[in-house]
């Protein structure tokens, strides 16, 4: 116990270790604890599993089961321990309600997107303005990030108020927990970033956070095989697979400043977890900033009375697809271009209505491998419909090193490939 008491007092805390089956000494310790001002109190408890039930105390095996047949005389041994059960608590005072009120409703931007249509910037910079705008106006937005911030741009909050930054440093699952306990109880609007591919350390507390209904917001940039010569290691390439299992979780995969600007504004005031995906590589505006954006409602960029194929994209590879688009228009074939916006709730009305205008055909392109993303989700929006087929580019096998345009072209996600999936697709 010693070792431990040791561990936390290196890290600032007055530690205490208590015997934990001790309520005298537990009381004690609790006194201590109110007395000390100047830094958090840590108690750690000595306790042995099944303490006082005979033929059981601190024994193998009995962990989790009921006691069986050796209920009656487990009971009436602790019982004749007690020496004096006629003693009730006389006044347990309340708990005391000094914490001021807030609100953390009607969260918005302080100012609209304010940008040029064709002009590019990476949607992780967009995140970082939008950020600084919500907390502008609310005193309640706060931001932590696990030593990334001048990546994932969180470092924009610092700009408005640098004590509502917490810097986790790298260590991703604290980052998750701390999160979680500064949106307890409505306290405080939470946005937790860093690198999506390094979420994946934290799922526990994100899974274990939906179970007690947390209202976490988390950012995750730096995904797919775009961001290049980093390597496979920093690619996320299975986050949209890794939110989409949460129950109740919201996931935005913003395609443009303007759209992102508007999923952080929209994540601050959703209940329940909330991930935005983020990109490195710069891509081009392609909304108004008086582009008004919804949850669960898909965006359709791209649209004519005589598309062949659908193709639902987002991030970088909207930005492929839009290209592929200008390249089959010119060869007479037309596409109908979806912008998703939330990958859960997937606009799934909206994906059916838009397969059925061109011939039940579907092509989906995502930088994330095929399991649990874009095109998983797509598969079920039309699982019960008749005539439809849905054909899947994503990255297929582990990546590697290199220009992120080369890494396009080579994991079959690039304008090309899209090109040539809709001349094989439209042939079926």
């Amino acid at each position: 116990m010693e070792t431990y008491k040791k561990r936390l007092e290196s890290f600032g805390f007055h530690a205490i270790v208590v015997d934990g089956h001790d309520i005298l000494e537990l009381c004690k310790a609790f006194d201590e604890a109110e007395s000390v001002l100047d830094k958090p109190t840590c108690l750690i408890a000595k306790t042995f599993k099944g303490k006082y039930f005979p033929d059981i105390e601190n024994l193998m095996n009995w962990h989790g089961k009921a006691l069986g047949d050796k209920t009656a005389s487990v009971v009436e041994h602790v019982e004749a321990l007690m020496k004096n059960p006629a003693v009730k608590p006389s006044f347990i005072a309340p708990p005391t309600m000094d914490a001021p009120d807030v609100n953390i409703s009607g969260v918005a931007l302080s100012d609209p997107p304010a940008y040029k249509l064709g002009d590019k910037l990476a949607t992780r910079q967009a995140y970082g303005t939008a950020l600084a705008k919500i907390a502008k106006n609310n005193p309640n937005v706060v931001a932590l990030d696990g030593d990334m911030k001048n990546s994932t741009f969180s470092q924009e909050i610092l700009k408005v108020d640098k004590n509502r930054y917490i810097e986790c440093f790298i260590c991703e699952q604290n980052m998750l927990g701390v999160g979680i306990g500064v949106a307890c109880r409505d306290r405080s609007v939470a946005f937790a970033s860093t690198f999506a591919a390094f979420l994946t350390r934290g799922f526990d507390n994100l899974r274990m956070g939906v179970i007690s209904q947390t209202n976490l917001n988390v950012v995750g940039s730096h995904c797919g095989v775009s961001i290049g010569e980093d390597g496979p290691s920093q690619m996320a390439l299975e986050d949209i697979a890794m939110f989409r299992s949460l129950p109740g979780c919201t996931v935005f995969y913003p395609s443009d400043a303007v759209s992102t600007e508007r999923a952080t504004e929209l994540a601050a005031n959703t209940r329940g977890i909330c991930f935005i995906r983020v990109s490195r590589p710069a891509t081009p505006v392609i909304y108004s900033n008086q582009e008004q954006f919804t949850i669960g409602k898909a965006k359709i960029v791209r649209k004519s009375d005589s598309d062949q194929v659908l193709v639902v994209a987002a991030g970088i590879t909207l930005a492929e697809t839009m290209k592929a688009a200008d390249i089959l228009a010119a060869k007479g074939i037309n596409i109908r271009v979806m912008d998703p916006f939330t990958i859960k709730p997937l606009d799934i009305t909206a994906v059916q209505d838009n397969a059925a205008a061109c011939g039940g055909r579907i092509i989906t392109v995502e930088d994330h491998y095929p399991e649990g993303g874009i095109g998983d989700a797509v598969l079920d929006a039309v699982s019960s419909n008749r005539n439809m087929i849905v054909r899947k580019l994503a990255v297929n096998a582990v990546p590697r090193s290199g220009p992120p345009a080369e890494l396009l072209e080579m994991f079959g996600i690039s304008a090309n490939n899209i090109v040539k999936a809709v001349n094989d697709v439209i042939k079926l």
